[in-house]
């Protein structure tokens, strides 16, 4: 984590980071804390996962990790990767059924804040 801060710290080019697969919140308390760290230096964070938001908030409880990650997450781009759904021309998603989601909207209403870039 201390390399990757430093690089943050050493470009001052980058507005933030993007957390993506393997499955971020199978790591997500060493995410989480990554994602507090990046927030405090004032720099956004985004992350892609498999799960659907309802299903990380549902879960968040019983995950302190999956709270971690999401509390300081500011886009979230949820939903599987649908082959079937596939769709070149959506910005930073791959996939019809995914979303950009407003994480910190979305905490607050306890229901997904869709963001159209």
């Amino acid at each position: 984590m201390a390399r990757i801060l430093q690089i943050l710290d050493n470009n001052p080019l980058l507005d933030g980071i993007t957390l993506s697969g393997g499955e971020p919140f199978v790591q997500a308390a060493p995410f989480g804390q990554l994602a507090k760290a990046v927030k405090e230096r004032g720099l956004q964070v985004m992350t892609y996962t498999g799960y659907t938001f309802e299903e990380l908030l549902a879960a968040k409880e019983k995950e302190p990790g999956w709270a971690l990650l999401l509390e300081y997450s500011d886009l979230l781009v949820d939903g599987p990767f649908e082959l079937a759904k596939r769709n070149l021309l959506l910005p930073f998603r791959g996939s019809e059924n995914q979303r950009i989601i407003n994480v910190p909207e979305s905490l607050k209403q306890r229901e997904a804040v869709l963001v159209e870039l």
